[in-house]
């Protein structure tokens, strides 16, 4: 790495003074808006503006000028009288095109708030954590400051779910990559900046990340995901993708009668020849199902096999359990372990002179639970030991694992165990998936996007807005920015609803986009409807998926294996210089020879499509049409039973 040479003399423009220089970019303060500008030595573009919210009054005149670093000169330093410490370095790299600079803001004092914030004036940005009703680019979000920590927003719609990394990406060629060690706060204000901060702690915890800018905003990003993924990234079990999950809707008491159903909808299934899939079930229906004994809650791992009612049949089926970390305090598991001295199993607190420990009681679908401690050995054999129960008792092909979300110490306003900190609990959940094998998926993700695992998308609303329909597109492309190539979009129509999807044309419209995504997943059957032009798009979009979109897949997941290149990709990956493309949500593309532009808007049969530039012609693979890349094919006609898909023609 080379150092930049660092400027502390004031310029001729009497409100701008550099402050760092590197081959073709600098750091520039701007002492009229108190804010730090990188920009191209030569002035003609900016990067990013940050609006720096740590030097007190907005009326203090703050020159900005005096570099404390005189020693080593490899770095600058300033420092507020009793409010906060900065150092900015910048640091270049004769491998790539990329000049970064690294800001530490430290506290002079506890209880100090430190808040950086970033325009979004001319910049489109992208990256963060999935939302409730995401957008791309992030700029129309509005999210209140809060923890940057996922949360489940089926109980908290306005915080941060489902796939989450302290990464944003400007449209300019900018990166900001967040420490992963510091307590983090985040907010979004609509069209105006995304803001960075730190609470108030007694250990003056800094705001520390690092800003790199580059040529363009595909290559700048191909330099920063290095630093969100180890190089050794494993693919998953690829046979997930092959089959369509469809989710068993039941509301039974026994396991005796969801065996009953299973066989029902299984024969369902076969009788509209969808016989080949995955039948999944919820974690209530998993727990019937199993109907096990409680031995294994001794601690001790079993001698023999369990005797217990064999299931033949389910044996037979294709299916897919839920588990979740949580143990109702109302079930006899829970009330043996207590009787047997597990306390240490559980999420815990020390109480009373002899400090007892008291487990932690939570809130998991409407129930009060305490959650597994995943720190404690003991506990992880013991989930382990539980999973390979459930696999000699029901042969199932996958496993789901929910429910990684939550801090259950943030959430009661308790200070959490050093080791437990943040998101933490999901890393170590994700280990324990590991363990399980090849055929676990997860509902979360965090610094785990080089991990063999599946994600499963946060639930949508059934309806055409973006909480719905319109926001499978953004959602997809925030995955595979942040490495989560491999996930399971939510069932077509929408899962927040437990009602059969009656809207024929939304039902088509969201099936036209899924077949294009690495899993089919279904909760309304297609039978439901009562019309055969549902069942046969169904198992045409099956047949499309199966043949046409699983060997892109593979073929890019090899790609993204050696490069970290997404599979999913937007439009601006192949035109990064283009600003006709930076905005686009409702195209993407698999890899870079297909594109694919669903319909998103209801009761439409056209739409606009652009066509990005590209070195060779599109042509729609419906008609056999081709097109210039870098062209706009307005109201473009697009029947019930079609979706555009291009492909790039040599």
């Amino acid at each position: 790495m080379t150092i930049g040479i660092i400027y502390w003399q004031v310029v001729d423009q009497p409100n701008k003074n550099w402050i760092l220089k590197g081959s073709f970019s600098g750091l520039v303060w701007e002492r009229r808006t108190h804010s730090l500008v990188i920009q191209t030595v030569a002035e003609d573009k900016t990067f990013v503006e940050i609006d720096v919210g740590n030097i007190g009054s907005p009326d203090t005149e703050v020159p900005f000028v005096r570099n404390l670093c005189w020693l080593n000169k490899t770095e600058f330093c300033y420092t507020w009288d009793s409010f906060a410490e900065v150092k900015i370095s910048l640091e270049t790299s004769d491998e790539s095109e990329t000049e970064c600079y690294s800001m530490t803001w430290t506290p002079v004092h506890c209880n100090l708030k430190l808040k950086d914030c970033f325009s979004m004036v001319n910049v489109s940005w992208y990256g963060g954590a999935s939302v409730h009703a995401p957008n791309w680019p992030i700029n129309d979000l509005d999210v209140s400051m809060q923890s940057f920590t996922i949360s489940d927003l089926r109980d908290n719609p306005s915080g941060f779910g489902s796939v989450l990394e302290r990464y944003f990406l400007g449209s300019s060629g900018v990166a900001v990559v967040v420490d992963p060690h510091i307590p983090l706060h985040v907010g979004v204000e609509k069209k105006k900046q995304f803001c960075l901060q730190t609470g108030p702690n007694m250990q003056r915890m800094p705001l520390q990340y690092t800003v790199c800018v580059g040529q363009n905003i595909k290559a700048i990003h191909q330099d920063s995901i290095q630093q969100l993924s180890v190089p050794a990234r494993e693919l998953p079990n690829m046979n997930v993708l092959r089959l369509p999950f469809w989710k068993l809707m039941t509301n039974v008491n026994s396991g005796a009668k969801v065996e009953r159903e299973l066989r029902t909808f299984s024969n369902q299934l076969k009788s509209h020849h969808l016989e080949e899939g995955v039948i999944s079930l919820d974690e209530h229906s998993t727990s019937l199902l199993s109907n096990v004994d409680h031995d294994y809650l001794s601690g001790r791992k079993r001698s023999s096999k369990r005797e217990t009612r064999d299931l033949p049949f389910v044996k037979h089926l294709n299916i897919s359990v839920t588990l979740s970390p949580y143990l109702s305090v109302d079930s006899q598991q829970f009330q043996s372990s207590m009787q047997d001295g597990m306390q240490h199993y559980w999420l815990s607190l020390r109480s009373g002179p002899h400090a007892h420990l008291i487990p932690l009681l939570t809130h998991w679908r409407g129930k009060y639970c305490v959650k597994l401690n995943i720190t404690n050995p003991e506990a992880m054999n013991w989930f382990l030991d539980k999973v390979d129960i459930l696999h000699n008792h029901l042969g199932m092909e996958y496993i789901f694992l929910e429910g990684g979300e939550g801090d259950s110490f943030e959430e009661q306003a308790l200070w959490p165990s050093p080791a437990l900190k943040g998101d933490v609990y999901i890393g170590l959940l994700a280990g324990l998936a590991e363990r399980i094998g090849d055929n676990a998926i997860m509902s979360v993700g965090t610094r785990s996007s080089h991990k063999p695992l599946f994600i499963h998308m946060s639930a949508l609303q059934p309806d055409w807005s973006y909480a719905g329909l319109k926001g499978i597109i953004p959602s997809l492309l925030h995955h595979s920015l942040l490495g989560y190539n491999f996930f399971i979009p939510d069932a077509v129509g929408g899962s927040l609803s437990t009602d059969l999807i009656r809207d024929k044309e939304l039902f088509i419209r969201w099936l036209q986009i899924v077949a294009f995504l690495p899993v089919l997943n279904f909760q309304t059957p297609p039978w439901a409807s009562g019309e055969d032009e549902v069942m046969n798009l169904t198992r045409f979009y099956i047949d499309k998926h199966q043949n046409f979109v699983v060997p892109l897949i593979e073929k890019y997941a090899k790609e993204w294996q050696t490069s970290g290149d997404p599979i999913y990709r937007p439009l601006w990956w192949i035109s990064p210089d283009d600003p006709a493309t930076f905005t686009i949500n409702d195209e993407f593309l698999i890899g870079d020879e297909v594109l694919v532009a669903p319909v998103t808007e209801k009761g439409v049969l056209q739409r606009d499509i652009y066509l990005p530039k590209s070195d060779f012609p599109w042509q729609n693979t419906n008609n056999a049409e081709v097109f210039d890349g870098g062209m706009l094919l307005a109201s473009y006609p697009v029947g019930l039973r079609e979706v555009p898909v291009f492909v790039q023609k040599p």
